[in-house]
C-alpha cells in the first residue's frame, strides 16, 4: 500500500531511458520570451507589483550588504519554485519539488557558497557568529557546537521543509480520493468539496513555501557579511 501510495511521485514517463518528467521543472523558461513582448494587463501589472514587494523586502534584508541586483536570485527562485509547485497541482503533471533531488540542489549551493564567501572574506565576522554576545565562558564550547550543527543542517532543512510540505497535501489528496468509489453520491458530494478546499489549501501552502525558502535564503545570505 505505501509504495503504492508513495509511487504518484515517481518519474513515469521514460523515452530512451530518459525520465522526461523532469523537463516539466524547466517549462517556465518557455515563458520568458513571451514576456518581452507581453502587452501590460492586469495579470503583467499584479505580477510586477509582486516582483517589486520581492525586492524591497529582500533588499532591507540585505541592509547595507544590498548592491544593485543582489535580490534577483532570490527573486528568480522564488518564482522558479512557485511555478513548479503549482506546476504539480495539475492533474498528471510530475511535482518536482516533492523530491529531494531538486530541493536540495537549490539549497545545498546556495548554502555552500554562503559559506565559502563568508569564510574566506569575513572570517573573523564568522567567528564571532558562533557565539553569542553575553554567553559564559564555560558555555562556549557547547555554543560553538551547537551554532556548527545548526548552520550545518541548515541547507538540509530547507530542502526537507518544501519537499515535505508538498509531499504531505498530495498524499492526502490522494488518499481521500482512493475512497471515492465506496461512498455514496451524498458522500461524493462532500468529498469534491473537501478536495476543492484541499487544493485551495495546496495554492496557499505553494505560495507560502517558496517565500519561505526565499526569506530564509536571503537571510542566510545577510549573516555572512
Amino acid at each position: 500500500m505505501m509504495s503504492n501510495l508513495f509511487s504518484i511521485f515517481d518519474p513515469s514517463t521514460n523515452l530512451f531511458n530518459l525520465p522526461f518528467n523532469w523537463i516539466s521543472t524547466f517549462l517556465g523558461i518557455a515563458f520568458i520570451p513571451y514576456t518581452f513582448w507581453l502587452i501590460p494587463n492586469r495579470h503583467y501589472i499584479f505580477w510586477n507589483f509582486i516582483l517589486n514587494k520581492l525586492h524591497n523586502e529582500f533588499k532591507t534584508l540585505l541592509k547595507n550588504n544590498y548592491f544593485q541586483g543582489s535580490t534577483f536570485i532570490f527573486i528568480s527562485m522564488f518564482t522558479f519554485i512557485l511555478f513548479n509547485n503549482f506546476l504539480g497541482l495539475f492533474p498528471y503533471i510530475f511535482t518536482s519539488t516533492s523530491h529531494l533531488t531538486l530541493s536540495l540542489s537549490i539549497s545545498l549551493p546556495l548554502w555552500l557558497s554562503f559559506m565559502i564567501y563568508g569564510w574566506i572574506n569575513n572570517s573573523q565576522h564568522m567567528f564571532i557568529h558562533m557565539i553569542p554576545q553575553g554567553t559564559p565562558s564555560i558555555l562556549m564550547p557547547f555554543m560553538v557546537l551547537i551554532e556548527t550543527i545548526s548552520n550545518v543542517i541548515r541547507p538540509g532543512t530547507l530542502a526537507v521543509r518544501l519537499t515535505a510540505n508538498m509531499i504531505a497535501g498530495h498524499l492526502l489528496m490522494t488518499l481521500l480520493s482512493g475512497t471515492g468509489p465506496n461512498m455514496n453520491y451524498y458522500m461524493i458530494l462532500i468529498l469534491v468539496l473537501i478536495q476543492i478546499l484541499l487544493l485551495i489549501l495546496e495554492s496557499a501552502v505553494a505560495i507560502i513555501q517558496s517565500y519561505v525558502i526565499a526569506i530564509l535564503s536571503t537571510l542566510y545570505s545577510s549573516e555572512v557579511n
